[in-house]
């Protein structure tokens, strides 16, 4: 059908007007950090919150104020989520988990290629873009939100630190 009514389309200026600002709300009062990059918990909530909002406005059996709410539920679970993250180093591991070491000095580490899924060719694509000229000295990390980090590993050009990449 093309067309019920005025009414639904009313019904769903209004609702998505309101949803939009109540989230706008909830996600501002949320902080900074349910607006970041994503992690695997982040992009859950995301998906979620997404959900919630598509339902709130495009159904007629679910009313605004039960949509704000669930809203608040996930904005409030993710903030809680992210206190714990912060306050317990047990949690974080659990939420985030670790960078993972995929290339070294000219070498691909496939035992952890195969086990975080990824190909040769997708960490070649990285290092081609990466701005190391000399592949031979260049790492390429997995970091915990799916991103791929070059960096050359000569001495003058190593990082201070790699703290926190496993290489397991």
């Amino acid at each position: 059908m093309w067309f019920d009514s005025w009414e639904s389309v009313a019904t769903i200026v209004v609702t998505g007007v309101v949803g939009y600002v109540a989230l706008l709300v909830l996600l501002r009062s949320a902080g900074k950090r349910t607006l970041s990059k994503m992690n695997a918990y982040d992009f859950v909530v995301t998906i979620a919150l997404g959900s919630v909002f598509a339902t709130v406005m495009m159904s007629a059996n679910v009313p605004l104020i039960d949509g704000v709410v669930a809203l608040g539920v996930l904005i409030g679970l993710q903030w809680i989520v992210s206190k714990l993250y912060v306050h317990s180093r047990w949690f974080e591991s659990i939420i985030k988990g670790r960078p993972q070491l995929l290339y070294w000095r000219g070498h691909y580490l496939d035992d952890v290629l195969k086990r975080e899924r990824l190909a040769r060719e997708e960490v070649h694509m990285a290092l081609r873009g990466g701005g190391v000229d000399d592949h031979q000295e260049a790492a390429v990390v997995l970091e915990t939100n799916g991103e791929l980090t070059v960096f050359a590993t000569n001495e003058d050009k190593m990082p201070k630190t790699m703290e926190g990449v496993s290489i397991s």
